[in-house]
């Protein structure tokens, strides 16, 4: 990897157009001092687009080659300047960056993925000062030759579990989940979990919910045609099932990255995959466990070498683009990478003059983020030699408002992964999805953005959390960072059926219903429909004890003046 220590200053860039405003991007890294480049390796590593230091602002942390450090950028009001951390940088080759809080006290622990060494874990003082707990954390130190770190709370206990996914195609490791036990250390339970113990080749993986059953699946790109892609359906005991088969998704394809969100606003997660010159897949969620591939109709196929794919609403007008990395210079005809924008019937199509003619680079992991806070996301591109990294910034005016949401769990995991972010805009929907370590090597900014369009107000933001609270707030204002606290918007003015919030879920049988309603009814059914409990008259927020229940999952009917709504709580 090399650096060139250039001007510090930084330019920013702008484009007024005398006519209908359009899609502009504008390539600064030079200008931010971000020259940055992996090797001559063929399968270069990633990059972190998250704000690691909780300052409001996303910075940049780029994976090394074999005897370069890891490079992290602070991001300073805008202006990205390279400092060194208070940690033991071994200079291994490198492959993924996750900031991630293992231990929800607020600050961000480092993970660190390396290929041709272990792996390490540093646990942030809550100064900056890392501490490895590699060993300490029972987190292995054997050379799994690791790609991916994707982190999620499979078993919604309030702590982020890790997904290693390992391209061992000479020591043939398998991957390996690791239980998060609230105390620094994990724990393998890839077996009893369900996880195969064969070698699949994977790039990355990712931990989300396909079905919408309220429990965090994984979906794995396998590497080569010798292993197919691996869907696993959480059973919500803790356990795995492999429903690859039946729901469409055991792609057997050079399968590179796993890119998840709702493309289409319909409330379930697609699934974009990245491949070589065959074709991409775009997975649509059908909403019934079944994907259906729409990339040859919706106009994503890329048809070239893909890499690194991101989602993001590139304009703000309120549908999701898409942006593809190759690892071709586009001299063979082949795509070297392109940027997909939403037509508005979420069907996609390449614009000219969006500024990305330049975008010749052998390019591999990408990420998004926002430099300058303007609510526009940015894309970082991390290139092979001899071509530097790319900083795209957004320099879009057409004046769209946007907004952006972070999260903070109380109950959940401290970083709100896992949890869905809903929007409306006059009925019209919008949701979002929360992971950590996604796609191929990156890590996204710890913001979810939405985008406005010409919408001042937006009706109203829920934030669903793993705990099974819902949070609303409404009529919120547009062109803004709102941060969202589990269980803040619950008060003792609360009177909407909806505003009901039930906890600790999943429990060991004490279950408190919170809300302000009066003269409520409570029903209990097991998933067969079989009443288990029923209470009437009821008022304010109450405390039920189901412990005498076995586990598994019971349905909770609310009835008040207001209406009825269902909540699905878990027994353990």
């Amino acid at each position: 990897m090399n650096f060139k220590k250039l001007n510090i200053s930084i330019i920013f860039l702008t484009f007024t157009f005398s006519v209908v405003a359009q899609i502009s991007f504008t390539e600064s890294s030079t200008s931010q001092s971000i020259n940055v480049s992996h090797g001559s390796y063929i399968l270069p590593a990633g990059i972190s687009f998250f704000d690691f230091n909780n300052d409001g602002w996303d910075d940049l942390t780029f994976a090394s080659q074999d005897g370069d450090p890891i490079y992290v950028f602070q991001n300073n009001s805008g202006f990205l300047s390279l400092i060194n951390l208070n940690f033991t940088d071994y200079q291994n080759d490198t492959r993924q960056i996750n900031w991630v809080d293992i231990d929800n006290d607020g600050d961000n622990d480092l993970f660190i993925v390396s290929n041709n060494a272990s792996n390490r874990l540093y646990l942030n003082d809550g100064n900056m000062n890392f501490t490895d707990i590699t060993i300490l954390s029972g987190i292995s130190t054997t050379l799994f030759n690791s790609w991916g770190g994707a982190w999620g709370d499979y078993n919604n206990d309030g702590f982020l579990d890790l997904f290693l996914s390992n391209r061992a195609i000479a020591t043939g490791h398998p991957n390996i989940l690791y239980r998060n036990n609230g105390n620094n250390t994990f724990t393998d339970v890839s077996i009893s979990a369900g996880i195969s113990n064969e070698n699949h080749i994977t790039f990355c993986a990712s931990f989300f919910d396909f079905n919408n059953d309220g429990w965090q699946d994984i979906y794995m790109a396998n590497d080569r045609f010798i292993t197919s892609n691996i869907l696993y359906k959480n059973n919500g005991n803790g356990t795995f099932s492999d429903v690859s088969v039946s729901s469409g998704t055991d792609l057997s394809i050079d399968a590179m990255s796993t890119t998840i969100d709702d493309y289409n606003n319909d409330g379930w997660l697609d699934i974009y995959i990245t491949n070589t010159s065959s074709g991409n897949y775009f997975l649509e969620n059908n909403g019934d466990e079944t994907f259906t591939n729409v990339a040859n109709s919706n106009g994503t196929l890329f048809e070239s070498v893909a890499w690194g794919a991101v989602f993001l609403d590139a304009d703000n007008d309120t549908d999701l683009d898409l942006y593809v990395s190759g690892m071709t210079d586009g001299t063979n005809g082949k795509l070297p990478s392109a940027f997909y924008e939403n037509q508005g019937d979420d069907n996609f199509a390449i614009p000219s003059g969006a500024g990305f003619d330049s975008d010749t680079a052998p390019s591999f992991s990408n990420a998004i983020g926002d430099i300058n806070n303007d609510g526009l996301p940015d894309i970082s591109v991390l290139n092979r030699e001899p071509s530097d990294n790319f900083l795209w910034m957004n320099t879009n005016t057409d004046g769209n408002n946007w907004l952006k949401v972070t999260l903070e769990g109380t109950s959940s995991n401290r970083m709100g992964i896992g949890s869905w972010i809903e929007i409306s805009l006059g009925g019209d929907k919008q949701y979002r999805y929360t992971l950590n370590g996604e796609g191929y090597t990156s890590q996204n900014s710890g913001s979810e953005f939405f985008g406005l369009g010409n919408n001042t107000t937006v009706d109203y933001v829920k934030a669903t959390w793993l705990s099974g609270v819902e949070d609303v707030l409404y009529n919120v204002s547009a062109n803004q960072k709102l941060h969202i606290v589990e269980s803040s918007t619950l008060s003792d003015t609360d009177n909407d059926i909806e505003s009901i919030a039930l906890f600790p879920n999943p429990s060991k049988g004490n279950v408190t219903v919170r809300t302000s309603l009066n003269n409520y009814e409570v029903n209990l059914y097991n998933i067969l429909g079989a009443s288990m409990y029923s209470e009437s008259n009821l008022s304010n927020t109450t405390n039920f004890n189901f412990g005498n229940l076995i586990s598994g999952i019971y349905l909770m009917k609310i009835i008040s003046p207001q209406g009825e709504t269902t909540k699905k709580i878990i027994i353990r």
